[in-house]
């Protein structure tokens, strides 16, 4: 049986996957940050640690096949600190799996990594980078990283731009980027089950009729995603669209905002 390990398993989308990997019966070691994991069931496969350390990468590794790579940072922080977790860390991670020979890997980008493209721009995978923030910036060294791991040393890796993961589309925004739960699932598993992958890229998102990105590439991993925010845009089209003036006219939403200097003052 094919053994995953998944960080960041205390993490919003890391608790959700980490339960429905084990409901589904995979071989799963999960990974806590600073906090340890509570076993939710019997004889868990649990750690926690730094990812900075190689010995905690060493011991979230050994012996594993694919790893979900969902640990870091999800928010705008500073630089520094978006380098340490972030940038160390994933260097350290693909360290680790040349040392333990793991064969792939999913790594949680975002898209946050082009956020500054305008919300009328439709976007194919081989777009070019115009990151948000840090927090974009990171997912864009993120992929490079994954890339030259690929080249150099045969490590193959899913880079997954995250769109709106959440359990329902809630706004606006959410009818263009949402990516469902059980969508998210199924990319996982297409990267667990698929027979060769190499390097690619493909939108975390589900099948939304207002997407802003062209998720054809997304074939070559098997993915084909069942969902659609288009059925909730009664319910959301109520409500009154929470973003500011910036946000409504970039991708990245609200964190194209973030210390945002306005047109007339440049």
């Amino acid at each position: 049986m094919t053994k995953i390990a998944l960080s960041g398993a205390g993490g919003q989308l890391g608790t959700v996957l980490r339960k429905t990997l084990l409901e589904r019966g995979y071989d799963l070691r999960s990974a806590g940050g600073s906090r340890p994991l509570t076993p939710i069931v019997e004889n868990e496969d649990i750690m926690h640690g730094d990812l900075r350390d190689p010995a905690v990468v060493d011991r979230l590794l050994d012996g594993v096949d694919v790893l979900i790579h969902m640990a870091g940072t999800s928010v705008e922080r500073p630089l520094p600190e978006i380098i340490e977790n972030n940038l160390r860390g994933l260097v350290e991670v693909y360290e680790g799996a040349r040392r333990k020979k793991v064969r792939r890997i999913l790594f949680a980008s975002s898209n946050h990594a082009i956020g500054m493209y305008p919300v009328d721009e439709k976007l194919a995978l081989d777009c070019e980078f115009r990151p948000d923030g840090f927090y974009g910036l990171s997912k864009m060294w993120g992929e490079g990283i994954a890339r030259m791991y690929w080249d150099k040393h045969g490590i193959e890796t899913v880079c997954v731009r995250i769109g709106s993961c959440i359990e329902k589309p809630t706004e606006f925004r959410h009818l263009s980027t949402w990516l469902s739960h059980d969508d998210l699932m199924r990319i996982v598993e297409r990267t667990i089950d698929a027979p060769k992958v190499g390097h690619i890229v493909v939108w975390g998102v589900s099948g939304n009729t207002r997407s802003y990105w062209n998720n054809d590439g997304a074939a070559r991993l098997g993915y084909v995603p069942q969902q659609n925010a288009e059925d909730f845009a009664d319910e959301i089209l109520q409500k009154p669209n929470p973003l500011d003036a910036i946000g409504q006219r970039y991708q990245g939403g609200s964190f194209a905002g973030i210390d945002f200097t306005p047109l007339d003052e440049r």
